[in-house]
């Protein structure tokens, strides 16, 4: 019997107590939905309750904002969620909610001689100190801005010389997408005695949720299982390894990537890396983009469906530990 899209996670929702765990299971509802933000937002305001702008939505379903009820009431009514799991839902957010109330009156600090309120002299120095210290916020956050904005953006895939700054380590690279239904195809060079394949792929996770089959030469293999999405560090790596039984005894790998989620599949890079007594080591790369069609014609490279090809300039996250996902 097939899944229904719409059923709830069940056990998963009733162990909700936490802010990760409520962003887990309202990502799996939206995995489950397979539809737009723009159409959620479109459902929404049909339905005349809470509004539900798309930005809103990805904010929470990033988990950089914790929703307010009715906001996540109204992502599980665009989401086709029945009406009777919705208190289930609700509780799970009550759940939650009393795990980031703050501290009662008694933990607040009181007011003693040192925070007494300071002479108007000694107010006014107060004033233009505060007021120092928040041109210079702003003047680091429009650094950090223009750190982010003001790279080249050449279709080169190396990092930038000297941009390995806070916040990110910035990198431009060009790429390619596709919608629901399309593909990319390409074939590498793999040596016969691997014990193992595994294809790392830079991806764009400003766009959230890309969900993909993976096939090598025809047979069914993996998927690019859907992340979370980040619109401040973009760029990730994702992982994913192949069944040795498929690449073992192979000198040629066609890799087939099919999209099967609502907001598309992007690539920029893959990197393919083969275990060779028992250490993993590069075997072969596949540079995607207008800027690289050599590395694409080297491999085969095709797509069906294109809707995107260009180039971007985004960070990965600071902590290098946290540029690779599987």
């Amino acid at each position: 019997m097939n899944e229904d899209p719409t059923e709830a996670p069940g056990p998963a929702l009733e162990r909700v107590s936490c802010h990760e765990g409520l962003v887990k299971v309202l990502a799996e509802q939206f995995a489950r939905a397979d539809v737009s933000l723009r159409e959620l937002q479109a459902r929404a305001d049909r339905a005349g309750g809470a509004r539900l702008p798309r930005a809103t939505c990805a904010d929470m379903l990033a988990g950089r904002r914790f929703p307010k009820k009715a906001v996540m009431v109204a992502f599980l009514r665009a989401c086709r969620v029945p009406e009777q799991q919705i208190p289930a839902w609700e509780r799970a957010w009550e759940r939650v909610r009393v795990t980031r109330m703050p501290a009662g009156p008694a933990d607040e600090p009181r007011p003693g001689p040192l925070t007494a309120e300071p002479a108007p002299g000694r107010r006014r120095r107060h004033a233009v100190v505060l007021a120092a210290a928040l041109a210079l916020l702003a003047a680091t956050a429009v650094g950090v801005v223009l750190a982010l904005t003001a790279a080249p953006r050449g279709g080169g895939s190396e990092a930038l010389p000297g941009r390995t700054l806070a916040p990110g380590h910035i990198v431009s690279d060009d790429g390619r997408a596709f919608p629901r239904g399309g593909l990319s195809r390409f074939t590498v060079t793999v040596d016969p005695g691997n014990t193992g394949v595994r294809l790392i792929r830079r991806l764009d996770v400003g766009v959230p949720l890309q969900h993909a089959t993976i096939t090598v030469n025809g047979a069914p293999a993996q998927e690019w299982r859907p992340l979370l999405g980040d619109d401040v560090y973009k760029w990730r790596n994702q992982i994913v390894e192949l069944p040795p039984a498929l690449t073992a005894g192979r000198r040629t790998l066609t890799i087939v990537n099919t999209s099967v989620s609502s907001s598309g599949f992007n690539e920029f890079l893959y990197t393919v890396e083969q275990k060779m007594h028992g250490v993993w080591e590069i075997a072969d790369t596949v540079d995607i983009g207008p800027g690289h069609t050599a590395s694409e014609a080297a491999h085969d490279y095709r797509n069906v469906g294109e809707d995107w090809a260009d180039t971007q300039t985004f960070a990965y996250p600071p902590h290098p530990e946290d540029w690779n996902v599987e």
